[in-house]
């Protein structure tokens, strides 16, 4: 068999960033080679079904070996990388059995990744990390979880009389821009129930995350000489940070955790003409997202009775808590409990600070936990991925499908 290692270091080799300002499907035709890759791979493993659609969906199948039927389950990864920072010519670090102190990944930049400031990582000593080289992202997020399943496919079909009901797969593009699953096909899938393997620290099992807007505001100001403005200007950039100043501090991401919310200023750009501001909205709780909302839209009527009406807010639902489709079929999150278990696991149940795939698949009807992939730190250069961890979310994989095998 070919090692997992082997697998995700050639999958990050391919750079498959989306694009947020891109209308295309996928957004970036980029992440269509490693999904075209996937497809060969699956092919010469046997999975003769294994297909890339016009969006740049893949899928396949593996057909159950039981004598009796059993739920099809589904195990789904994102090939697309964010595009918060470069993920194109990733060259991986291998720091084997890593001794706890301080791994430096950039000599030139003096980069550092620092154990005293991220010290989750000290999970993993004695282990082998996988790191950047303080240029790119790693891709762990979700490459890791796209090699896990490639393997845990491969070892099935190498070994036929492990028993399994049928076994769905699907790779989404698009995922880290909102649009991971706006044409999937749930049906096409074919599977009863399914697990994205899009987590992060190992034994991570979510079935909960945010509720999700996005708040994009227009600026229109009024340009005036300055030597001449008094009582004429109207400052867009001024206006925009005194719209911002208007929100809780207390509620923005870094000071944020747990079940908190938050409202994320993402984008400013303007001149005293005009200017946009973009926010992100986050809440688990349904009520307090509706009212971060309202608040927010308060926050732009005052700044329009106080100037005139200048301001302009598209404010748009992104995706909902996907606690409400899940808990009906609790028993998804207890057989990726007893899954871990088996692998000598400690699950921990945990909401995630974000969405994913499965958040919008759950309401497409195919309830969809996520569970671990491995990796920490996504989507800067401080990423790193244990190895060990990719390589126990594969046997919870197959521990899942031999649970599922014996309903």
């Amino acid at each position: 068999m070919e090692s997992i290692l082997n697998k995700f270091l050639r999958y990050i080799s391919f750079d498959t960033a989306s694009d947020p300002n891109s209308e295309t499907q996928p957004s970036t035709q980029k992440q269509l080679a490693l999904s075209m890759q996937l497809v060969k791979e699956l092919h010469e493993m046997g999975l003769s079904n294994a297909r890339l659609d016009e969006y740049g969906y893949v899928m396949a199948s593996i057909p159950s070996n039981l004598d009796h039927k059993v739920p099809a389950i589904g195990f789904i990864a994102h090939v697309d990388t964010a595009p918060d920072a470069s993920g194109a010519n990733i060259r991986p670090q291998i720091i084997q059995k890593w001794d706890g102190s301080p791994i430096l990944i950039n000599k030139e930049k003096n980069l550092f990744l620092d154990p005293a400031e991220f010290p989750e990582m000290l999970l993993y000593k004695g282990q082998t990390i996988i790191t950047t080289d303080g240029t790119t992202l790693l891709g762990a997020d979700d490459k890791a979880g796209v090699a896990a399943i490639m393997y845990a496919v491969q070892y099935l079909m190498l070994n036929p009389k492990f028993p399994h009901g049928d076994i769905q797969i699907g790779f989404t593009p698009d995922e880290e821009i909102g649009r991971g699953v706006d044409k999937f096909d749930v049906k096409a899938l074919g599977a009863e129930y399914a697990y994205t393997l899009d987590g992060s620290r190992i034994g991570e099992i979510e079935y909960e995350n945010f509720n999700a807007a996005s708040a994009k505001i227009h600026i229109q100001g009024r340009n005036i000489h300055p030597g001449y403005a008094k009582n004429k200007m109207l400052n867009a950039i001024l206006i925009g940070m005194e719209l911002n100043a208007l929100l809780p501090v207390a509620e923005r991401p870094e000071y944020t955790d747990h079940y908190e919310g938050f409202y994320h200023l993402i984008n400013f750009n303007g001149t005293v003409e005009e200017a946009s501001v973009q926010y992100i909205i986050r809440d688990h709780d349904t009520v307090k997202f509706e009212q971060k909302k309202a608040f927010l839209t308060k926050c732009v009527s005052h700044i329009n009775d106080k100037y005139g009406n200048i301001l302009t807010l598209e404010l748009k639902d992104q995706y909902h808590n996907m606690r409400k489709q899940v808990e009906p079929h609790y028993h998804v999150v207890e057989k990726a409990v007893q899954a871990m278990e088996m692998a000598g696991i400690t699950p921990i149940i945990k909401p995630i600070r974000g969405g994913t795939d499965g958040a919008r698949l759950s309401f497409m009807g195919l309830p969809c936990p996520n569970i671990f992939a491995g990796g920490h730190n996504f989507h800067g250069k401080f990423e790193y991925l244990p190895l060990e961890s990719m390589e126990k979310a594969a046997e919870v994989m197959l521990n899942l499908v031999g649970l599922y095998a014996t309903l």
